[in-house]
């Protein structure tokens, strides 16, 4: 028999899963608590009783997404075999991918909520401490946070242009997310061995 405290989780679970394929789906504007819960099969108030309100629970959503991120770059870091620049790569193109799948979710979790303008950036902690790690393999520690802020700004750039089209532009040269991510790695892999 499943326990009230199970019970409430697997809502929590659901709520949060439906309101991310709604935000996939249609953007902010479609997650609302009441189509949520009907999407999620449960009862009018189920959501309210979760999140107070449609901001909570897209930070909930937002958090989630940063959990994900979080564990695939511990994942990244703990595999051995791995270069650091393989690492690296890999962490950049799961950012990169989630801009690219799911552009809606990834706005959500670069956004600053009205309520708790730095609920997402706390969110985000864990994933950036894995990402400042793998980096710092590469770079050194001294260097770290300087070329994590520039790999994932271009990271970001890379995702922005994907997402809206512009990538696919001629002018461009049919360039890829991967080979610019691959670009970006080379680079700062040859710059530290020259330094």
């Amino acid at each position: 028999m499943t326990s009230r405290a199970e019970s409430a989780a697997a809502t929590r679970r659901a709520l949060l899963e439906a309101a991310a394929e709604l935000l996939d789906s249609g953007g902010l504007d479609a997650v609302t608590l009441r189509a949520v819960g009907a999407r999620a099969g449960v009862t009018r108030g189920a959501p309210y009783r979760h999140f107070p309100d449609k901001e909570s629970l897209l930070i909930a959503v937002g958090t989630r997404a940063w959990d994900t991120l979080g564990d695939r770059m511990q994942t990244l870091r703990a595999t051995p075999g791995l270069s650091a620049a393989e690492k690296l790569r890999g962490g950049l193109l799961a950012l990169v991918d989630v801009g690219r799948r799911q552009p809606h979710l990834y706005k959500l979790m670069f956004s600053n909520p009205p309520g708790d303008p730095s609920a997402l950036a706390r969110a985000a902690q864990r994933s950036q401490t894995e990402f400042l790690a793998v980096v710092a393999e590469l770079v050194g520690e001294q260097d770290a946070r300087r070329y994590a802020a520039l790999l994932i700004s271009s990271a970001n750039g890379i995702a922005g242009l994907q997402a809206s089209g512009q990538l696919a532009d001629p002018k461009w040269g049919g360039v890829s997310a991967e080979e610019l991510t691959d670009t970006l790695v080379d680079m700062v892999a040859v710059r530290n061995r020259h330094t």
